[in-house]
């Protein structure tokens, strides 16, 4: 069942809709317990439109397996992933940074608001996100300290690789997981591949992990793996690798690897001058689980994420 979330008259006499798909058993008892599977809210995040399909796939070809309501929502930014555009294009806003939104407020906030009215109440919420273009991440959970405590027995269920517990201070009260989390609703963010591209086995893991879950709060009784036991770990075990220069960046070590302090991680070429402008380097023993994808760099941009420890 496609039920409409949002719609709203743009020129042209053209509509901006937001739809969910609404998966559910065929005699309800109104006990039911509901999740919801969010994606699409920058543009340029593609990898949860895979999950959406193969998730929507599989619950369809198992009806007799499912015991509550899933909400799919593979697109809260359409405009977005239409013109390949991170934000909302109409209105020059990254939609992520305009929660819980306002009712009475200007439409891009009218629709924040809506969007947050349709999920709440619901009993879990998985909001996937992909890095953009420049960088390409392991599949992980990114939680915050003051939320650690209640969502980290989800997110073991999720199969993914990684939990990073985030510092208060970094946690954006103006993002969808934020409003929802203080609202009542557990809701985990997904990080996983790269901008504008679709990585199958990120997201077959995903959704073998989604399914895990669904049985975890009672939402599936059909089969489910056994999800993989994650690394978690707080912000004091990320070393960050910032290029110091300009130019062409060459990697020289290989994506979720493991690496030694001192390894050469990658080069900063000069393509007109013929040499090598920096050579960047592990900060320590670790597990690089971001790396540089595109490959035009500039003083300061992040090169890799290392994980500190011996995996």
């Amino acid at each position: 069942m496609i039920k409409t979330v949002v719609s709203v008259g743009l020129p042209v006499d053209e509509r901006l809709r937001i739809r969910k798909s609404v998966i559910q058993p065929k005699e309800l008892t109104g006990d039911e317990k509901r999740i919801c599977i969010v994606t699409g809210t920058h543009g340029d995040e593609l990898e949860g439109q895979y999950v959406c399909y193969e998730l929507s796939r599989r619950l369809q070809e198992n009806p007799e397996h499912l015991k509550g309501i899933v909400d799919i929502y593979p697109a809260l930014n359409p405009l977005g992933i239409d013109s390949i555009t991170r934000g909302i294009p109409t209105f020059d806003l990254d939609m992520n940074r305009i929660f819980p939104g306002n009712e009475d407020g200007p439409v891009q906030e009218q629709i924040a608001a809506k969007v947050i009215h349709d999920i709440s109440g619901a009993d879990m919420c998985v909001d996937i996100h992909a890095s953009n273009i420049f960088l390409r991440e392991i599949p992980q959970v990114r939680v915050s300290e003051i939320t650690a405590e209640n969502l980290l027995p989800y997110a073991k269920q999720l199969n993914i690789d990684y939990v990073w517990i985030h510092a208060a201070a970094t946690v954006l009260e103006s993002t969808l997981a934020h409003t929802m989390n203080m609202a009542g609703v557990p809701t985990l963010v997904v990080e996983m591949g790269v901008g504008m591209r679709i990585t199958l086995d990120y997201g077959n893991q995903l959704v073998d992990g989604i399914f895990a879950l669904m049985k975890y709060i009672g939402i599936w009784d059909g089969p489910a793996i056994q999800p993989k036991e994650p690394i978690i770990s707080t912000d004091g075990q990320v070393g960050f690798v910032n290029a110091n220069h300009s130019g062409i960046f060459i990697p020289r070590v290989d994506h979720w690897n493991h690496i030694h302090k001192g390894e050469v991680i990658g080069e900063i070429l000069n393509p007109l001058k013929g040499k090598v402008e920096e050579t960047l380097y592990a900060p320590f023993d670790g597990m690089v689980f971001t790396l540089r994808e595109y490959p035009i760099v500039n003083s300061g941009s992040l090169i890799a994420r290392v994980l500190g420890g011996d995996f």
